[in-house]
Formats: C-alpha cells, sequence, structure tokens
C-alpha cells in the first residue's frame, strides 16, 4: 500500500466512491469477532418481531468499512489519527445481501502537519446511513 502525500493531496479532492458489499456471513463473522450477539444482526425473524424490516448490520461494521476505506485512501490504518461519526440509519441487509458506498472529500489540509480532514459520505440503498463522518488521517 502506499502512502499518500501532503504534497500530492488538495482541499477538494474526492475518494471513491467505493463499493463494500454487506452479506449475512459478514453479520455472523463480526458478531463472533466482536461479541456483539445481538439477534437483530442475525435473527430475521427476530429483528421484524421489534419493528425493523429485517436483519441490520451493526453499527460498529458499517463504521469499521467506512475507516478501512479512508485508511486504503491514505496508506495504512496507522494513518487515521482521528475518526468519528454519527449512526443516522441502520444498513439493512436483506439475505441476498446489501451494499454501502463510501466515499470522501478533503475539506482541509494542513501543510505544515500533513494533516488531511476528510468529509465521508456512507449511504446504502442511496439512504446515508452515517452522518457527520469525519476522519483526520497522517499523510507524508
Amino acid at each position: 500500500m502506499t502512502a499518500r502525500t501532503a504534497a500530492e493531496t488538495a482541499v477538494g479532492d474526492t475518494l471513491g466512491p467505493v463499493t463494500v458489499p454487506v452479506g449475512r456471513e459478514t453479520l455472523v463473522s463480526y458478531a463472533n469477532a466482536s461479541g456483539d450477539q445481538n439477534p437483530i444482526h442475525q435473527d430475521e425473524q427476530f429483528a421484524r418481531s421489534v419493528g425493523l424490516p429485517d436483519v441490520i448490520a451493526h453499527g460498529m461494521w458499517t463504521m469499521g468499512a467506512a475507516g478501512s476505506v479512508v485508511s486504503g485512501w491514505a496508506g495504512g490504518a496507522g494513518r487515521v489519527v482521528e475518526f468519528g461519526t454519527r449512526f443516522t440509519k441502520p444498513v439493512v441487509v436483506p439475505a441476498a445481501g446489501v451494499e454501502i458506498e463510501v466515499g470522501g472529500v478533503v475539506k482541509a489540509l494542513d501543510a505544515d502537519t500533513g494533516r488531511a480532514t476528510v468529509e465521508m459520505t456512507v449511504t446504502a440503498e442511496g439512504a446515508k446511513v452515517l452522518g457527520r463522518c469525519v476522519a483526520v488521517v497522517q499523510l507524508d
């Protein structure tokens, strides 16, 4: 993975969009890795019984997927120095799976420190699923 440099980056540069698939097997794997075994993420009948349209992706999986995209753009996970978001809408995962789309725009660049602030956009089925999603990355 090649590290992005501050010299080759400018305010207004875009990242993506990158499509990230999510299927039910992804949710099971994430649940096992994270310890979050809430049945709304794996059991369709249970999810519907509590008013959801289907099982939903873990919010932290969604945030992590977006973080992976921006870290890949910056040149590695160690380059993400800040990452924050609000969860605005769940990612509904039908049996056939779904895709999230992750993009971003460089909103600020500090030439002295080499840090870029990237405003992320994360959607599923055309709906915004993360709000106020901002990453600060360290560039070479």
